[in-house]
């Protein structure tokens, strides 16, 4: 199988406009039947490392197109961030034209991905089951809230997620209100696991030439991604509660107020709490044994914080940051996001690139993983609703180009 033939247009990183983007999934094929965050995102994660991906949307178009503010002119910043690099189509699968084509295209994919409910693509043929048999090589990919056993008709939003996996139990003051996270964390974490277990998939296919169907839900996605939290309870019997911004485990881990702002604190091991101690001026407190190690400092954190927080008062945020990450402190000011992103042209991380000419032109936040030899690229900006509709339509009328092997 291989990507779509009829145009190949962009840009990678080190390449010139016009050129053939490469990229280690070049030549596959992702129809993306999903739609809100967990599998767009994974989806754009594949095609910004060369896949071609054929977003099929309803003709109401993808949720997050409507979920405004903020916008970009007229269009949602929350999809644009999503979606880059893709083709739109727009199929109502309750037409049997429409239909057609959806299954049409995902016999000729190397991956179909969807976040349905659990069986809520049969009646069109669009099932792993009925996908397989046209197409024995696929890897299909399901998202789902709950899984496709007793959580089959739970749906699945990541703020729900966030409530009944304790996520929310552990966020906020200890005597305030449970909080969310900022962000859909636990979409982005599926997302995640789905673009490892399409990789992986697609790996097994490599070596036994066997697709395979790939599960991932929200829940276990948040359950594994709780780490410390979700071991405290499986290994050591006991559940942790929110503690503000203190940490269960470390001290000091945590914001501690500055002549100025609050300053994060990050002193996670003894040699690098001597090296806090050193810069602060308080030297034999590291000496001291109810600080000498990470658990005595944890025990009395009580102890321990005013005597940083007298020091830390002298200077401002942003000056301890310098002095402390010279001395290989970690800390770090609590910024808004445009300060994180001028932290990272700071850095030299780039994070912005522009995807698209002239009045298509979007700014977009950068593929996270850098490749010495097959970067990341960047083609199309986020499609407008079926703005490639008529070409894919046409494209899958047209007999099947297969290669030839000899």
């Amino acid at each position: 199988m291989a990507g779509d033939p009829y145009v190949r247009d962009g840009t990678a990183e080190g390449e010139a406009t016009g050129t053939t983007p490469g990229g280690p999934l070049a030549g596959l094929l992702v129809a993306d039947f999903s739609r809100i965050l967990a599998g767009p995102y994974a989806t754009m994660l594949l095609a910004d490392l060369g896949a071609e991906v054929v977003k099929v949307e309803s003709p109401a178009g993808d949720d997050t197109r409507s979920w405004k503010p903020p916008v970009r002119g007229d269009v949602s910043t929350y999809y644009l961030g999503v979606n880059r690099n893709k083709r739109s189509i727009a199929l109502d699968l309750r037409q049997e034209e429409d239909a057609k084509a959806a299954r049409e295209l995902a016999r000729r994919a190397d991956v179909v991905i969807e976040n349905f409910r659990p069986g809520g693509l049969a009646r069109f043929g669009l099932d792993h089951d009925s996908v397989r048999e046209a197409n024995a090589g696929v890897v299909y990919c399901s998202i789902t809230g709950f899984g496709s056993g007793a959580g089959r008709d739970v749906p699945g939003y990541d703020l729900m997620v966030q409530a009944v996996s304790g996520l929310m139990s552990l966020t906020g003051d200890p005597d305030g209100t449970p909080y969310r996270a900022g962000i859909s964390v636990f979409d982005v974490m599926a997302g995640n696991h789905a673009a490892i277990g399409i990789l992986a998939a697609l790996r097994h296919r490599d070596a036994t030439g066997e697709g395979q169907r790939v599960e991932v839900n929200l829940l276990s996605s948040a359950l594994t991604g709780l780490v410390n939290h979700s071991s405290a309870y499986v290994a050591g019997g006991t559940v942790p509660m929110r503690m503000g911004n203190a940490h269960p485990s470390v001290f000091p881990y945590e914001p501690l107020p500055t002549a100025d702002d609050d300053l994060i604190v990050t002193a996670a091991n003894d040699r690098q709490f001597r090296s806090l101690c050193e810069v602060l001026g308080i030297s034999g407190t590291a000496d001291d044994e109810r600080f000498a190690t990470n658990a005595a400092r944890t025990a009395n954190r009580a102890e321990l914080r005013p005597i940083l927080v007298e020091r830390l008062a002298k200077r401002s945020a942003l000056e301890w940051f310098d002095l402390l990450v010279a001395a290989g402190v970690p800390c770090g000011p609590i910024q808004t996001i445009d300060g994180g992103f001028a932290m990272a042209e700071r850095f030299d991380l780039d994070p912005v690139v522009e995807v698209g000419q002239g009045e298509r032109a979007v700014p977009t936040t950068r593929h996270p993983i850098r490749f010495s030899a097959t970067p990341a690229s960047y083609r199309l900006p986020p499609p407008e609703l079926d703005e490639h509709g008529a070409d894919l339509r046409a494209w899958l009328a047209e007999p099947e180009q297969r290669e030839e092997t000899t």
